[in-house]
């Protein structure tokens, strides 16, 4: 049991070093051939902090345990809410401005409920998976093209360019960007097989489900870097990043990562998923949607109460499943 144990220590914390070395390459590499600030944005912002649970994903789809990554993606998606984003709600009350956010909000509702109507036969095919990594295709490039009409786009300009101008502050040649991406996605390649090695032998050893694993360590793990990017906006003020960074990979995970796993492998989804984790996963993206929306005349705004209420709940969660590991052990 030690080994797989430290085989999932250390690949998520390869993990996480290779996502960054593979948006800091891909970063420069996009910046040195000229593409526009916004794509560049979205390349460190948006890809990079999801590109964990996408490859862990993919990789426990391609080796047979697809349950691990319905379980990484709908529990990363609960740890963005609970833990990253109460977290920086305690640390920092958030207040909610951009119309981007109060437009990706409704899309990720519906494409949380289109989710529970893949999962109500009990298999998410790979059909379904083609249609769900589609959506995410048109929601990207609707979203591009959108922005590019709105007062939105140079919110997302102006924060995309100070990705630019901190590459022109510290200067990486076309080579080093290059050299960098093709090292990063191949040690994130290689920490995930070793992460889904060590979190499948645990499961096995300990009795339980891989979507278990995949719930509670690789989901935690994998959710890191949004932590990162989370604290880091926190710290420019850009409260608006934050929430946005939650939603956005949330979105991402449900359709990108999920599609992606389905496709590789149809996904076996026991009703305890839809009626435990999903369900649990929808009650909080309501509350998040509450608190950054406000109602009756109230701002947008999430106080820290509202961040305590969102980190109890997920400490709730991680604590009953922990007790269904020990139960089974």
């Amino acid at each position: 049991m030690l080994l797989p144990v430290l085989a999932v220590l250390g690949g998520l914390v390869v993990l996480v070093w290779s996502a960054e070395r593979f948006v800091e390459g891909a970063a420069a590499t996009a910046a040195r051939l000229g593409l526009s600030p916004l794509l560049v944005g979205m390349l460190v912002i948006g890809f990079g902090t999801s590109a964990p649970e996408l490859t862990v994903s993919a990789l426990s789809a391609a080796q047979g345990n697809p349950g691990l990554a319905l379980g990484n993606a709908y529990g990363s998606n609960i740890a963005n809410i609970g833990l990253i984003l109460g977290l920086v709600a305690l640390i920092s009350p958030l207040a909610v401005h951009s119309s981007v956010i109060r437009r990706e909000l409704p899309v990720l509702g519906a494409a949380t409920l289109v989710s529970a109507l893949m999962m109500w036969g009990g298999l998410i095919s790979r059909l379904e998976g083609a249609l769900l990594l589609l959506a995410l295709l048109v929601f990207m490039v609707a979203s591009v093209i959108q922005s590019r009409r709105e007062e939105a786009a140079a919110r997302a300009d102006a924060l995309a360019t100070d990705t630019v101008q901190e590459l022109d502050a510290h200067p990486m040649s076309l080579g080093k960007g290059i050299f960098l991406t093709v090292l990063g996605l191949a040690l994130l390649v290689v920490s995930s097989r070793l992460l889904v090695w060590g979190a499948v032998d645990i499961a096995q050893g300990l009795g339980v489900s891989d979507v278990i694993i995949g719930l509670t360590v690789v989901a935690i793990g994998t959710s890191l870097p949004e932590l990162a990017s989370s604290i880091s906006a926190l710290r420019r003020k850009e409260h608006d990043l934050v929430l946005g960074n939650v939603v956005g990979s949330n979105l991402f995970n449900t359709l990108g990562v999920v599609g992606l796993a389905a496709v590789i492998a149809p996904i076996e989804a026991g009703r305890e998923v839809l009626m435990r984790d999903w369900s649990l996963m929808t009650a909080m993206t309501l509350m998040m949607a509450v608190f950054a929306l406000g109602w009756k005349g109230r701002a947008g705004r999430i106080n820290r109460f509202e961040g305590g209420v969102l980190v109890a709940v997920y400490l709730a969660y991680t604590a009953y499943l922990v007790s269904l590991v020990l139960g089974q052990s």
